[in-house]
């Protein structure tokens, strides 16, 4: 059984430019619309299985008085008259019978085990149950789809009942989180948003009524060719007059400029009521949307507000001025009858600190490692000189912008080698035999030192036990976990970590760095499989995550396919984003076996991401560098024949 969480979306700009944009396909001199989307905290929760039948049922008390269990077979036909019904499942019959005409799959049970999204209230709930309903059988069958793919799966599903949905609904397939939609003919284009500082958003179900069908229908008519002012006025809204509003819209949340933003949301209002409200004023009068709006208590309190989705008297936005004002502005609406929701969307914490554990023995560099701990071993550099491993990835991290990192040893004695190396100035003697450029050098290497912090792992359980004891140095954070015996060597002007550190800024997420390895190898690496999400192939969808498998596992379970068709393989490059629930994740490892009185099991951070990855999900960056090992005496030559030739640019 696999449990899946969709969210409703909320459109903050850009209301019905998806469909518009969708008409250059006839007519070229549409501009491509551009919205900005997020889903919100709310939206349905299930448990979806392999079903001979397609099953729709809820556990869920929110929706017990209008819902009623559901059941067909999976045929074609049977699908597509359910969809024109316009029953209640309409929707999820529509994506169902998508699914077994393209696809040949067999029925799924999907049990709606909670449901916080309010329906028919502008936050795409049709929208959501169709997002669930593909991702339900992209899952319980390894369709590999990407999340696109499940988006305009859920949208062509959705055509095939009586609404004219557009595709900007479907957004809620991306996470609660903002992004840039542009739609441009049949293509659609999404990139993650930056935001600078806290926005307090309310989104509230005004209890009114609205026809969606009626407003879109009368909207299209303007379309694809204006043939009078008022159409004209409507392409002007949806194009050019858009394009500047969210362009203005990504540069305030951007630079942290939350007023303006607010003020931004009444203009968009405006002009929506001036160019777009008359091709439907029947529905587009808004008598409700427009009393709230126009409030003097929400004035005070909110920075500006608008319309959701398709507008009308469905739902209400604002922008509240701080978390207090929220909370306000939220009790005030509920006192006025209607259901209000918060939505906060929170900077993301860009990865200032970072992890290299360096407690192990190193038993297969035996006996070197009697005198030298192996992140000491020195290797030859293309610029001449010659570091210890340890110091190479220590300015990996300072070039990537990490300001304080913490070193795990194996005990409190080990702590001199690196205090002796990176805070205590060789001698006058050596220094005065230096060039001026090594004696700057050896200050360079001080200041490394500065950033340098100590925690110990007095018992060896395994890598995530030895991860878990940088816990508090994390401070709750997202952190850069680096292994301590391998280097990286960036093909572009980033150093790895950098690319991997600007991932985790876009998908606010638990980030892999990947690395393709031949079949043959696969049992010496953690392997990661899923879905491309782009067409260059370097950002995987990950669903699946497993430490050293045999290659007769990798080459059933866990292969990603390319472009070509062909069979790739991708290892865990050694450099990770851990987010908080790692170590959330570790320390209930750690206190299951603690309790089991099982002390020697390992803990290992694998199983760790693989939990958290099902919760939350994994993203694997396909780094632009190369990868060397040397863990091992043969890793250990290549590394030191190889790294020295190679030059990051």
């Amino acid at each position: 059984m696999i449990k899946l969480f969709v969210p409703g979306r909320l459109c903050l700009f850009g209301e019905h430019t998806d469909w518009a944009g969708h008409y250059r396909t006839m007519n070229a001199d549409i501009m491509p619309g551009v919205a900005i989307v997020t889903g919100i905290e709310q939206g349905i929760y299930a448990e979806v299985e392999k079903s001979s039948v397609f099953e729709m049922n809820s556990t869920a008390d929110s929706i017990r008085d209008v819902w009623e269990d559901f059941s067909c077979r999976m045929d074609e036909q049977e699908l597509k008259r359910i969809a024109k019904s316009g029953t209640f499942f309409s929707y999820c019959a529509g994506v169902a019978s998508y699914m077994l005409e393209w696809y040949k799959v067999g029925g799924v049970r999907i049990n709606i085990t909670n449901m916080t999204l309010p329906m028919k209230s502008g936050l795409s709930s049709s929208a959501a149950i169709c997002v669930l309903v593909a991702r339900a059988f992209n899952q319980i069958y390894n369709l590999n789809l990407n999340t696109l793919g499940e988006m305009n799966i859920a949208y062509l599903g959705e055509l095939r009942t009586s609404s004219r949905c557009g595709r900007l609904d479907q957004a809620c397939a991306f996470g609660v989180k903002p992004n840039l939609m542009t739609f441009d003919g049949d293509e659609i284009e999404v990139q993650a948003l930056n935001v600078k500082k806290s926005l307090y958003w309310v989104f509230a179900d005004l209890c009114g009524e609205k026809n969606t069908i009626k407003i879109l229908a009368d909207l299209n008519k303007g379309y694809p060719f204006a043939s009078n002012d008022m159409e004209q006025r409507e392409h002007e809204a949806l194009g050019v007059m858009n394009h500047d509003i969210v362009q203005r819209a990504i540069r305030y949340m951007a630079e942290g400029e939350v007023a303006k933003l607010g003020a931004l949301m009444t203009e968009a209002e405006e002009l929506f009521d001036s160019h777009i409200a008359p091709m439907c004023p029947e529905e587009l009068a808004s008598p409700k949307l427009k009393a709230v709006l126009k409030d003097d208590f929400i004035r005070n309190i909110t920075y500006g507000g608008k319309g959701v989705g398709s507008h009308g008297d469905g739902s209400v936005q604002f922008l509240a001025k701080n978390a207090d004002m929220q909370q306000q502005l939220i009790g005030y609406l509920q006192s006025k009858g209607m259901s209000a929701y918060s939505l906060t969307i929170r900077p993301v914490h860009t990865v200032r600190r970072a992890i290299i554990p360096v407690a192990g023995f190193g038993t297969r560099l035996y006996p070197a490692t009697r005198v030298m701990k192996k992140d000491f071993f020195p290797i030859p550099c293309p610029d001449g000189k010659v570091r210890p491993v340890i110091l190479i990835l220590l300015e990996e991290l300072v070039r990537s912008g990490i300001e304080e990192i913490c070193l795990v040893l194996g005990s409190e004695e080990e702590r001199r080698l690196y205090t002796e190396y990176f805070e205590q100035p060789i001698s006058e003697e050596h220094m005065s035999k230096l060039s001026k450029e090594d004696q700057e050098y050896e200050n360079h290497i001080l200041d490394i030192g500065k950033r340098l912090h100590y925690v110990y792992q007095r018992e060896k359980r395994g890598f995530g036990h030895a991860v878990y004891q940088a816990a508090d140095f994390a401070r709750n954070e997202p952190v850069l976990l680096m292994l301590g015996d391998t280097l990286y060597r960036s093909r572009s002007n980033k150093p790895t970590a950098l690319q991997l550190i600007e991932a985790y800024e876009r998908f606010n997420r638990l980030i892999l760095g990947l690395y393709p390895v031949n079949l043959r190898e696969v049992s010496h690496f953690g392997i990661m499989t899923g879905v491309w999400e782009d067409k260059e192939e370097r950002i995987l969808n990950v669903s699946l995550l497993r430490e050293k498998p045999s290659s007769f596992e990798a080459e059933i379970d866990l292969a990603v396919r390319n472009q070509k068709g062909e069979k790739e393989y991708c290892s865990v490059l050694g450099q990770y984003i851990l987010t908080p629930e790692v170590f959330h994740q570790l320390e209930a490892d750690i206190k299951k076996a603690d309790e089991g009185g099982d002390r020697t099991r390992e803990i290992e951070l694998t199983s760790a991401l693989e939990e958290v990855r099902q919760q939350t999900g994994m993203i694997g960056v396909r780094l632009v560098g190369e990868r060397y090992d040397m863990g091992n005496p043969s890793a250990l030559i290549d590394t030191m024949t190889r790294f020295p030739l190679s030059v990051e640019r």
